[in-house]
């Protein structure tokens, strides 16, 4: 019967954006409610409404809480919360531009209210430098910064069509089947509930043509928010559980699925502080921005970099069978994410020097 509740939260989710994005997208047109297309890094020629993040809060919102009605999910309504807070400033930024000092009181207050409020924060980090039991104050500072390194990494990522949608849809397909053979079924709702939104708005961003909208930070945020949570049950879950989907270097592994919007970001900040710059001022260093350079076409560059991930995380699982130390998977992938991010600029550098002989 559990299967029918998590398939149900996928198909309102997706029926409830694929209704409502043709609503949002003749409000905008009526209201001109276009991106300004100001920043040199756009890389549409078309006017684009930024407004996909309307329609996939309102269909995960409601497709979770009608999916996991009877269910005990004490969480959601300070996860449903702070997403409302997320949405309303993602949706201030994508219409009328807020400083990134504001969207990050923001995304700490919204942590804020689902760690402390919540009650959801780690308790252990499974052996990752030799640590594990934390303490509760430990644990919510750990969470904060967790959560707002996610949701920037999300919010970050959103550069071309289809490349934030389909990160998230890959990481919340894999933590939703796993919550779902470990029988945790509200968190699997969630999960596909998230999964069906981002499907329906995946179709509009990357089939819609005249019909396009981005997702926007209303979206991206929220999106970078959920999938924040999930890390977090998961490896909170894998601290007792001790059944057959147990997973060992959880840490690790909740890493790997959303291994490519993390480096990506933390590369991209790095060197942007390197260079004596605020981290959160645009560029145009991304990994997607690279990969346009070599493959000029969205859809095939957001298939490279989902699928570069999704093996990613297939050989996190397989080490996790194996029972590797948490601490070298970490390393590992860390490295590996990495090299795989600068795979792109290797590249390009080589194109040059070839054009130039």
């Amino acid at each position: 019967m559990a299967i029918v509740y998590v398939i149900t939260a996928f198909i309102i989710g997706l029926i409830l954006v694929l209704l409502s994005i043709p609503h949002v997208l003749s409000v905008a047109r009526e209201k001109k409610l276009y991106d300004s297309f100001t920043d040199d890094r756009k890389i549409h020629k078309q006017v684009v409404p930024p407004l996909g993040g309307v329609a996939i809060f309102f269909g995960f919102t409601l497709s979770t809480i009608a999916s996991t009605n009877g269910y005990s999910f004490d969480s959601l309504k300070y996860i449903v919360a702070a997403s409302i807070l997320l949405f309303l400033i993602g949706l201030k930024d994508d219409l009328v531009v807020i400083s990134a000092k504001m969207k990050l009181i923001a995304q700490l207050f919204s942590a804020f209210m689902v760690s402390i409020i919540g009650n959801l924060y780690f308790t252990s980090l499974h052996g990752v430098f030799g640590i594990y039991e934390i303490s509760p104050l430990a644990g919510i500072l750990l969470t904060l910064f967790v959560m707002v390194v996610i949701i920037n990494a999300f919010n970050l990522i959103d550069g071309i069509d289809g490349l934030a949608s389909g990160l998230a849809i890959l990481s919340a397909t894999v933590f939703g089947v796993w919550f779902y053979m470990a029988e945790q079924i509200p968190l699997a709702i969630m999960s596909f509930a998230l999964v069906g939104s981002l499907t329906g708005f995946f179709a509009y961003n990357v089939f819609g043509h005249k019909n396009k909208l981005f997702m926007g930070d209303s979206g991206s945020l929220v999106v970078g928010l959920i999938i924040s949570t999930l890390v977090i049950k998961f490896n909170e879950l894998n601290i007792v559980n001790s059944g057959p989907f147990s997973i060992h270097g959880a840490p690790a592994v909740s890493f790997v699925i959303i291994l490519i919007p993390m480096i990506d970001t933390l590369r991209v900040m790095s060197i942007r502080m390197h260079q004596k710059r605020s981290p959160f001022s645009p560029d145009n260093n991304h990994i997607h921005h690279r990969l346009l350079t070599l493959v000029p076409h969205h859809l095939k560059v957001t298939l490279i970099i989902v699928f570069a991930n999704a093996i990613l995380i297939v050989a996190a699982f397989i080490c996790n069978d194996y029972k590797f130390n948490v601490n070298y998977l970490f390393i590992s992938f860390i490295i590996i994410g990495f090299a795989v991010s600068a795979i792109p600029m290797l590249l390009i550098k080589f194109h040059k020097k070839r054009e130039k002989s």
